[in-house]
């Protein structure tokens, strides 16, 4: 009577372990099959990217389309101004959010809780809905295109500074106080304790920073004007409408400005997946 009982619970097993991995599959499909498409769709001719019946893999390979598009000096010049502002607006965004998270954390101050409630209101407002007013107040201060206007208003985050809080509440009040009986002040704490700790919290955050501002592009097109300060978006969406028969080379594009992204991904695959499980277990 067991042995039967055995053979139905491994066979149940079998079928579980092979339905989950069929579900698996299909959404690492219908994930990766987008981005998959557009970087076989950079080697494409003029007419094949949107041809009727649709068909996955080009006739000829044109290896030119990716050529083109490295050798065009707008589009690296775009690149790299975009790169720039992105790994700065990171640097900012995470110096500003992590140094507010700390205050929140374990500083006293006075209408502490206030401040705190009005920080977290601000994660409801959707972002369209203070765009013609944040408009307004960079256009007083003059900070029409220019990158400071692309950096400065979007590094605070309350997401940021609610999640980094989060982290720095769990931090051991005994090493804090360790450090207060070497003569530590509050600013020497941050820096030489939670600094060195927040490199989980920096990866999720630094990550999210740098992608909303890789992907910005409703902002942009408000604040800049410039074609040479254009962010990549903007570049890609010009590149579109004013040479809207190259589509072939407008993917190999699309894939060159997703290949950092990508990149930064797979490097820090690890410390992603650690926090998930961190966040987890809490």
């Amino acid at each position: 009577m067991i042995e039967p009982h055995r053979r139905a619970r491994t066979r149940r097993w079998w079928v579980g372990g092979l339905l989950k991995g069929a579900v698996g599959l299909i959404f690492i499909f219908l994930a990766l099959f987008p981005l998959a498409w557009m970087i076989i769709a950079g080697f494409k001719a003029k007419t094949e990217v949107l041809e009727t019946p649709f068909q996955f893999f080009p006739e000829v390979w044109h290896w030119e389309n990716y050529v083109r598009i490295l050798s065009d000096s707008a589009f690296l010049r775009t690149l790299g101004w975009t790169l720039s502002g992105a790994v700065l607006f990171t640097a900012l965004s995470l110096t500003v959010n992590s140094m507010a998270a700390y205050a929140f954390a374990r500083l006293e101050f006075p209408f502490k809780k206030t401040l705190w409630v009005t920080v977290i209101t601000t994660m409801f407002i959707p972002g369209m809905t203070i765009l013609l007013t944040s408009f307004i107040v960079v256009t007083k201060l003059h900070m029409l295109d220019t990158l400071a206007v692309l950096v400065i208003p979007g590094a605070a985050s309350a997401a940021s500074i609610f999640f980094i809080r989060q982290f720095y509440l769990n931090i051991p009040r005994s090493l804090e106080e360790a450090a207060e009986l070497d003569g530590c002040g509050a600013g020497r704490i941050f820096m030489r304790l939670f600094l060195p700790l927040s490199k989980a919290p920096f990866v999720v955050m630094g990550i999210t920073a740098f992608l909303s501002y890789w992907n910005s592009y409703v902002w942009p097109i408000m604040v800049m004007a410039t074609p040479e300060k254009f962010v990549l978006q903007q570049y890609l969406a010009t590149f579109r409408s004013e040479r809207t028969s190259e589509l072939g080379i407008l993917m190999a594009g699309s894939a060159m400005a997703a290949a950092p992204v990508i990149i930064m991904f797979l490097v820090f695959q690890k410390q992603i997946i650690g926090n998930i499980k961190m966040a987890g277990l809490k």
